[in-house]
């Protein structure tokens, strides 16, 4: 295929200019693009955005690391998604792309980059609907196949899924479990083969899944009928933080209350949680950083408390978990660029991605592990992930407590698992 890198490693031949010195040697600048949903249903995940990328600028300024950040909002729309991602590698010609947040933002923006091979270092979306979302026949694995461009780094619905089961075993349960999944990329990937039904089952747990919904749905009683005819004890689900809010203010007018209810995505972030009041405490969640987590930048030497501490006194509200996985991206990118004899070349700065192995605020990242299926190993590195549970304080405010840390136990307990009835 004839892509924009091809045209100009052609030209830059045919043109024989001395190209082989370091490009930040001779005083050039690298231009990263970065692609978040700062607006629209999803734009919770980018609310550290800022202030983590002011921060990257003066650490590379210190450092002597020449960058440029061109910022693009995706809307929490894919096809926004794809259309800024055609502009930075077009119109700003960048020679980097970070990308975060959700499959809706991540694929769209990874499958332009492939194509155009533009190095691409994508984050915050579970590995499976990152990946799977990617391929041409998702529904075929013997057709999946590697990425040369694009490197992710997260946990997978796996690891999600035994979080949650770890909590929901730990209590005395019926093992009816109602599951509200949406019709998009997170919530089929949950809904799948490869998500929580399989799991379940072989748990024990009988599932009440009444079929997918649409994003920003106002009325959802035939879910909430379907778990309280069920006598659903345990609850699931990875709606977007409108969606939820909606949906358990209905099921708690409408009568159900389950014993437990963990709920993927929606419950991040703190104002999410404290848009519910009451309602929200003891809500669970899988938990990727908090300040209590035992890790180091390797920009700024900040442990996950500074960096936490450091975003609150900045933006003068609560410390939010993508804090720490979007300084973990440009942490792998200033290591992929010092790394790199010309990081200008898409080609080499891909290579010093791939061959990163780097100690950061959210834990080692390195590509190419057996921790993985074999098809993913060369584009996905595994993060560590735990459970946590909101827990209203006197003040009204809430705090996220990890209770569950099983798969990680290199990250210490804040509480204990308190059921919500």
């Amino acid at each position: 295929m004839l892509t924009r890198r091809t045209l100009l490693k052609t030209g830059a031949a045919a043109g024989a200019t001395a190209l082989a010195m370091p490009a930040l040697a001779k005083g050039g600048t690298v231009k990263i693009g970065y692609v978040s949903p700062q607006s629209g249903p999803l734009s919770a995940f980018s609310e550290a955005d800022a202030y983590v990328i002011e921060q990257f600028k003066k650490t590379s300024a210190a450092n002597g690391l020449n960058v440029e950040v061109i910022v693009k909002d995706s809307q929490s729309n894919p096809n926004r998604a794809a259309e800024v991602a055609r502009e930075l590698i077009v119109r700003d010609e960048v020679n980097l792309i970070c990308v975060a947040s959700t499959p809706e933002t991540t694929n769209p923006v990874c499958t332009i980059a492939e194509a155009e091979e533009i190095p691409v270092i994508s984050s915050v979306a579970p590995w499976q609907p990152w990946f799977i979302g990617q391929q041409g026949n998702p529904g075929d694995p013997s057709s999946w196949q590697e990425f040369d461009y694009v490197y992710h780094f997260f946990w997978g619905l796996e690891d999600n899924v035994s979080v949650f089961l770890n909590m929901w075993n730990s209590i005395e349960s019926n093992k009816v479990l109602g599951a509200l999944w949406p019709n998009d990329g997170d919530g089929n990937a949950w809904a799948s083969g490869v998500g929580m039904p399989p799991a379940a089952e072989s748990a024990g747990y009988q599932l009440i899944d009444p079929g997918r919904y649409q994003n920003l749905t106002d009325d959802f009683s035939a879910q909430i009928n379907a778990y309280k005819n069920a006598g659903a004890d345990i609850f699931t689900g990875i709606p977007i933080p409108p969606d939820f809010t909606t949906f358990w203010t209905q099921a708690k007018q409408q009568g159900y209350n389950p014993k437990l209810a963990s709920i993927a995505k929606a419950l991040l972030f703190p104002e999410s949680v404290q848009q519910l009041g009451d309602l929200g405490n003891n809500l669970t969640c899988e938990v990727y950083w908090t300040p209590s987590f035992p890790f180091k930048s390797s920009l700024t030497g900040e442990s996950s408390a500074d960096l936490a501490a450091g975003f609150e006194a900045a933006a003068k509200r609560q410390w939010t978990q993508p804090v720490g996985f979007t300084h973990a991206l440009f942490e792998v990118a200033a290591s992929a660029i010092q790394r790199t004899e010309d990081p200008t070349d898409g080609d080499a700065l891909a290579e010093a991605i791939a061959s990163t192995d780097l100690n950061t605020v959210v834990g080692h990242i390195g590509w190419g592990k057996d921790n993985l299926p074999p098809f993913a190993q060369k584009n996905v590195a595994k993060t560590p992930l735990v459970g946590g549970q909101w827990r209203r304080k006197d003040s009204g405010d809430f705090e996220l407590l990890i209770v569950e840390n099983g798969n990680a136990p290199e990250i210490p307990l804040d509480g204990t698992l308190e059921t919500l009835t």
